[in-house]
């Protein structure tokens, strides 16, 4: 049957809050076991839980803020747009990739895959 819309939704929300402030442990537990991450496309796909919390761990420590832009949901596959905002210093860079996500039938993600590439970040002051 499928992961309800709603569920599918929560699990994107809770996604682009915690890549902006949570932990790389809490962004790795919404994600299914076997599940796949190739961020940005066309990188090596990351295939095991240790790869993924790796992966996630170079977010541990910085300062962010995220809004989630657009979601677009059909059956248990989702594509959102979201903004990442990191400030170091007195710099901020700014990065609005469109994820696409699979789902499980209790929303935890199966595979995720990141469009983006470093034309796509903005540095400011």
């Amino acid at each position: 049957m499928g992961a309800s819309r709603e569920k599918i939704l929560e699990t994107i929300q809770q996604y682009v809050d915690l890549v902006a402030t949570g932990t790389s442990a809490e962004v790795v537990a919404l994600y299914a076991d076997g599940a796949t991450v190739e961020d940005p496309v066309g990188s090596e796909v990351r295939t095991t839980a240790a790869s993924i919390a790796e992966f996630y761990g170079a977010l541990d420590g910085l300062e962010q803020t995220a809004k989630l832009l657009h979601v677009r949901i059909a059956g248990n596959e989702a594509a959102f747009a979201f903004e990442l905002v990191t400030t170091a210093g007195d710099a901020t860079y700014t990065l609005a990739p469109i994820d696409v996500m699979t789902f499980d039938d209790d929303a935890r993600i199966t595979s995720m895959r990141a469009f983006w590439s470093g034309e796509d970040l903005i540095a400011g002051p």
